[in-house]
């Protein structure tokens, strides 16, 4: 098991800023789209495509900059156990996290890829990629991941210490390398969702309050650079989050009740 380092923001070799920030509303999303758990944009088109999470079907949807559902993908050989988070590759492939894990009852937990689903009308079969912890390590609930030099990358949901494991992006199975664990202070510190900016120079990691930026860093060391946390100014079960552009980040909620089931539109730098 490799050697892990506690990083908190405390230390000297994190550079913490804070700001607020404000949410746009770009488009409703549809009603029968209550739990949506994650959301991306690949590079062969400007659809949105969005997941649900457990107990919800094995599909994937793309929607307009509506919010309209244009594409309606059904995943014929596997089944939506905890579906948490999207990612994708240079060349347009969509992953699933099936990674969510309330229970800590999951031992195995899966990506699945999903090629070219631009090109796909109405169902396909996934690739599966499945992996487990080391040996000794106890099951974890993962929510967030991303793609990075062909390996994905996942943050551990948990209040106070959490872990950060990468598992590489071949078919079959693997057990996940932890590269370190990492602690962000403070209460309703879950993370939701995380993406990679396309130049893989920011991090940003999403819960219900606020986002965590990740900057600075070499290689994949993520948490060996500048961090900075933007509080926002609206309260919501935020679950996904991807890039838009350098400067922009796309965040999708829940529906609860009159709350959410949105997507929104959110500026890194903010503006004075």
């Amino acid at each position: 098991m490799p050697l892990r380092i506690l990083f908190t923001l405390s230390i000297c070799l994190l550079f913490f800023a804070c700001s607020t920030g404000k949410l746009s509303v770009v488009a409703d999303i549809p009603n029968n789209l209550k739990e949506v758990s994650g959301n991306e944009i690949t590079t062969n088109s400007n659809l949105i495509w969005v997941i649900e999470d457990a107990g919800n079907r094995n599909n994937v949807y793309g929607l307009n900059d509506k919010g309209y559902i244009v594409k309606d993908i059904d995943v014929k050989n596997v089944n939506n156990l905890d579906w948490e988070d999207l990612t994708t590759d240079k060349e347009g492939n969509l992953y699933i996290g099936d990674i969510g894990n309330n229970d800590k009852n999951r031992k195995w937990l899966s990506i699945l890829k999903i090629s070219n689903p631009e090109a796909i009308e109405d169902e396909t079969t996934a690739e599966v990629i499945k992996f487990k912890l080391p040996k000794g390590e106890k099951p974890k609930d993962f929510e967030a991941m991303f793609l990075f030099n062909n390996f994905f990358y996942l943050f551990s949901k948990e209040s106070g210490k959490a872990i950060l494991i990468k598992v590489p992006n071949i078919i079959g199975k693997h057990t996940a390398e932890i590269l370190t664990e990492f602690n962000l202070n403070g209460k309703h510190n879950y993370i939701t969702s995380a993406d990679i900016s396309e130049d893989g120079k920011t991090v940003v990691l999403l819960n219900h309050e606020k986002v965590w930026i990740l900057t600075n860093f070499t290689d994949d060391n993520f948490f060996g650079g500048k961090l900075t946390k933007l509080p926002f100014e609206h309260d919501s079960q935020k679950e996904g989050v991807c890039f838009e552009d350098d400067n922009n980040i796309l965040i999708t909620d829940e529906s609860n009740d009159d709350l959410g089931s949105n997507i929104y539109r959110f500026e890194l730098k903010q503006k004075n």
